[in-house]
């Protein structure tokens, strides 16, 4: 055999061990064999101006995220897994201001408050976390204009950060 051929040979069975031990995957989780369920609580929305879809938005993307890209089972109690989210706040801030003194674009951020629990592991556990995301428009819009397609973005961000925190460990 061509040394090429035996190094591909040796790297595939590497990647099928890493694969195989339920250790890492490769969606980049990094779930413990022994977990098997999660439990993701409806979002609580406790911010002062609430978005009303924003809550059912968030927790449905976060279920869609787990389905996907884990093997986990959800559950609607006592996981292995426990995801608390909790939006803390939703803000628009002008980000760039004319030489009229008169916003050019503004900044809508939404902060949750995470807290995740793995029974089996506590060390990987998260007990309130802030997640931060934004999006930037021009103030030319309002806020109802352009809202929809900010908080679609903002979610998604979102997402993706407390999956990473929570299973990827990144």
């Amino acid at each position: 055999m061509k040394r090429s051929a035996r190094i591909i040979l040796i790297c595939a069975v590497v990647l099928l061990a890493m694969a195989g031990c339920g250790i890492y995957t490769f969606s980049g989780t990094s779930i413990q064999s022994d977990v098997k369920t999660i439990c993701i609580e409806p979002v609580v929305n406790k911010a002062t101006k609430v978005n009303p879809a924003l809550a059912n938005q968030l927790t449905e993307a976060l279920n869609d995220k787990y389905r996907k890209l884990t093997r986990l089972e959800q559950v609607n109690e006592d996981g292995d897994l426990n995801l608390l989210v909790t939006i803390e706040s939703y803000d628009v801030r002008a980000t760039a201001v004319t030489a009229e003194e008169v916003a050019a674009m503004n900044r809508l951020t939404v902060t949750c408050k995470v807290i995740f629990t793995n029974v089996l592991h506590e060390e990987d556990n998260i007990d309130g976390q802030s997640f931060a995301a934004f999006e930037d428009y021009d103030s030319n819009y309002s806020l109802d204009m352009v809202e929809n397609t900010l908080c679609e973005t903002i979610v998604n961000k979102l997402v993706d950060d407390i999956f990473n925190a929570t299973v990827a460990q990144w």
